[in-house]
């Protein structure tokens, strides 16, 4: 294929991403947490759930059945300040046509969130999944896998359930050409960390008596067939609430007379 072939193809790429991230009228945030104090629980290694607003996000929430929609990890203090002093970037995601980005905190302050933290994480793990993340940093979207992003134009397509996940991870298999939490599930899955393991009994010793023959054996599943809200759903992931992590008395409460 040629160079204005390539350069023609990057920017209808370039194109269909910059229509997917449309952002759609009308978007009324629920209960969108305080900044700062999601910025005081936040701990490097969360994963921060996001119900997106933009066009893509309407057929990832169609396509796995969930309000979130993006995922993207806190990295704390991780990364240096920008110099002309805005915003520090302290989260770390994947975004269609971007590819790996750090952005700060203040983006998602009139969304919908939800953090994500992995139960037992040693201070290694800890830093060796941040460090994952911020080695991606800069690794670009391929603007010519157009048919990947063509698939996200439909907000309901035609999908049987049992096909919506592998329609999700359809294309080349790199984590910045699918969808934000491909890349953050490999993050997880170098240290061998569950999210979501398919249970599969020891063939040959379904109907045996022993420990050893009712042993289940967990299987880690691909990273690239992780969605947002699978981190949600995980018995591995603790789901941690701003606004009860420093204290909440409901007595405290001012209720409005009927």
């Amino acid at each position: 294929m040629t160079q204005s072939s390539d350069t023609l193809l990057d920017r209808l790429g370039g194109w269909i991403a910059s229509r997917l991230q449309t952002e759609s009228s009308g978007y009324q945030p629920y209960t969108p947490s305080d900044p700062a104090t999601l910025r005081r629980t936040l701990e490097p290694g969360d994963i921060l759930l996001i119900e997106g607003n933009q066009r893509v996000s309407a057929a990832i929430k169609y396509l796995t059945q969930s309000t979130w929609s993006h995922a993207a990890l806190y990295v704390g203090d991780a990364l240096p300040d920008p110099e002309d002093g805005s915003d520090p970037p302290r989260l770390i995601e994947v975004n269609l046509g971007e590819g790996c980005v750090a952005v700060p905190l203040s983006k998602y302050r009139t969304y919908n969130t939800r953090i994500c933290r992995a139960l037992g994480l040693t201070p290694e793990d800890r830093e060796a999944v941040v460090a994952f993340m911020i080695g991606k940093l800069g690794v670009k979207y391929d603007m010519k896998n157009i048919v990947d992003m063509l698939r996200y134009f439909l907000p309901t397509p035609p999908v049987p359930v049992r096909w919506r996940r592998r329609m999700i991870a359809f294309g080349s298999g790199d984590p910045t050409r699918s969808i934000c939490s491909t890349l953050i599930a490999e993050a997880y899955e170098r240290i061998r960390y569950p999210i979501l393991p398919d249970i599969i009994e020891a063939p040959g010793h379904a109907s045996a008596q022993s420990t050893y023959s009712r042993r289940e054996i967990l299987h880690i599943r691909h990273h690239s067939l992780y969605t947002p809200r699978d981190f949600d759903l995980s018995p591995y992931f603790e789901i941690v609430k701003p606004t009860l992590t420093y204290g909440f008395d409901y007595k405290t409460l001012v209720w409005g007379k009927a």
